[in-house]
């Protein structure tokens, strides 16, 4: 299975990092160029921008759009792919996962990795490999496997409304998700608390902008927001209902060993 890698040109250190890493476990991939607020594609005040529970910051508008371009390719390539954030950092066990989920046509998406918040999976196992039904996530677009099916169900979601990455694809209708259960990656940030090794130090470049002032906003606009927020709630509170007996909120705990990029 091919990895693609969303990176900025500029970040030479963190792609170092992912190539590494990607080589030492046999993953062929490539690199698709990050998407930045310079380089957004529709511009930030297109209105599709601002369809999500509150406003986005620059930053996310353009993650959001990098994952777009990353869904194309795996149509264009018409094959599952391992999509990676040049932040991810990965399991040695992760090749035989791959192999093991890449002819399940049911697994249109499958989380790879856990952030350190509970999330909503069954209660039962896949029978062909370590991964469990995923109802509701609510953190973590750094490292899936997407299908060109799943590609086109989250294309079409964004195109409606553009929201950051993890949550589009935790709530874009009809995604049959799934989960590692171990998590198979962890983002650099979060190392910490699994005591995984963090190869080079990080820091958020969605945060490098500041949050939009909800101050300046019409209220006809903030009413807007706090509709849409509150119909999302609402429905994650569905589906906690709906999967009462067959699903568990708990947080996911990864499992190494973990790439040693120690002589690197």
């Amino acid at each position: 299975m091919r990895a693609l890698v969303i990176n900025m040109g500029v970040a030479t250190e963190r792609m170092g990092v992912m190539a590494a890493q990607l080589d030492a476990l046999g993953i062929a991939w490539e690199r698709l160029e990050a998407v930045t607020p310079a380089t957004l594609e529709p511009p930030e005040g297109d209105p599709v921008w601002h369809r999500w529970q509150r406003p986005m910051r620059v930053t996310e508008m353009a993650l959001c759009a990098s994952h777009v371009a990353a869904w194309r390719r795996v149509i264009a390539l018409d094959a599952p792919c391992l999509v990676l954030e040049d932040d991810a950092v990965l399991s040695t066990r992760l090749p035989a996962l791959l192999e093991a989920v890449a002819g399940l046509a049911e697994v249109e998406h499958l989380s790879l990795e856990t952030r350190g918040r509970r999330k909503l999976v069954a209660r039962a196992p896949h029978l062909a490999a370590p991964i469990r039904r995923l109802w509701q996530d609510r953190t973590g677009s750094a490292a899936y496997v997407v299908r060109p099916e799943g590609a086109r169900k989250l294309i079409a979601a964004a195109a409606r409304a553009g929201a950051p990455s993890d949550a589009l694809i935790s709530s874009a209708p009809g995604l049959r998700s799934w989960q590692a259960d171990p998590a198979l990656a962890v983002q650099l940030d979060i190392c910490g608390r699994y005591g995984v090794p963090q190869a080079i130090p990080t820091k958020s470049l969605i945060d490098a902008v500041a949050k939009p002032p909800v101050a300046a906003l019409t209220p006809a606009v903030r009413r807007a927001y706090r509709a849409r927020r509150i119909a999302a709630q609402l429905a994650m509170g569905g589906r906690l209902v709906r999967h009462a007996l067959d699903g568990t909120r708990r947080e996911v705990q990864p499992e190494g060993p973990w790439v040693d990029l120690s002589a690197r």
